[in-house]
């Protein structure tokens, strides 16, 4: 992957949050770098293990650590890390908010899933794009993107999402599911026809492809979840981004008045 202006990256409201990037990168207000993030042996590590590996990481012909400090950003130790799940992972946004630089690597969530806020933005595109938020989700599994922010640019983030709103989204930590780094760019995800219920719970019966990185702990991840609405209620089913794209999700899923409560879609500390 070439460098480039972080502000020519594909961006459609429309089909937001696609495209995203399938391997790990650094973004700024101007550039979008590719992040050589080497394999990783190890079955487990902590949040400071990843911090280390990352700041040892090329970008260009430098470390990471290095190029944060040449470009006067903050070091991998004042980051946290953030699941960035829709928009907030695509280099034109994260250009546009003018949030300075971010390392953002892949990883893979379990038991949880990616779907849409039972909300609406307008601010874009009308009738307005629906962001994304997480629900938990029996034996799924999927890619996603984690973003290493410090506290401003989290609390940033998080205001463009609610339009400057402090109820609508609230950062939270789960106390369920698992996570881990993801070297697989082309992960294979579940099929729609492997899902099925079981009474009321929703279960995916795929077969998980084997784990490639190293397992961390889900609870020590910030997740931006939309706490007024929660997610869009299928008939007690959940519609992954995954498998339904975001005018398909809008012309002929969302309705208002049919959600689930956050509080019942995921267990957060």
């Amino acid at each position: 992957m070439e460098k480039m202006n972080a502000s020519m990256w594909q961006y459609t409201p429309n089909n937001s949050p696609l495209p995203l990037p399938k391997s790990s990168f650094i973004v700024s207000n101007n550039e979008f770098l590719s992040l050589d993030l080497p394999l990783i042996a190890e079955h487990e590590i902590s949040i400071e293990d990843i911090k280390e590996a990352i700041g040892n990481a090329m970008v260009g012909q430098e470390k990471v650590s290095q190029h944060l400090t040449n470009h006067a950003a903050p070091a991998m130790n004042d980051r946290r890390p953030l699941l960035l799940l829709g928009e907030l992972a695509n280099p034109f946004q994260l250009a546009r908010l003018g949030l300075g630089i971010i390392p953002v690597v892949t990883v893979r969530v379990r038991d949880l899933c990616r779907t849409y806020a039972d909300s609406l933005d307008p601010r874009m595109i009308q009738p307005g794009v629906h962001h994304i938020t997480m629900a938990r989700s029996k034996g799924w599994w999927e890619k996603t993107h984690l973003g290493f922010v410090t506290v401003q640019q989290m609390k940033t983030m998080i205001q463009w999402l609610g339009n400057g709103g402090s109820t609508d989204w609230r950062p939270v930590k789960p106390n369920e599911g698992e996570i881990m780094l993801e070297f697989d760019s082309e992960l294979r995800h579940p099929t729609i026809e492997s899902m099925s219920l079981e009474g009321n719970i929703e279960i995916c019966t795929d077969v998980e492809p084997d784990q490639n990185g190293p397992k961390f702990d889900v609870s020590q991840v910030i997740v931006p979840v939309h706490t007024r609405h929660g997610c869009y209620d299928s008939r007690g089913k959940i519609i992954r981004c995954y498998h339904v794209g975001q005018r398909d999700f809008h012309t002929n899923y969302f309705r208002k008045g049919s959600f689930m409560k956050w509080q019942d879609i995921l267990t957060t500390l």
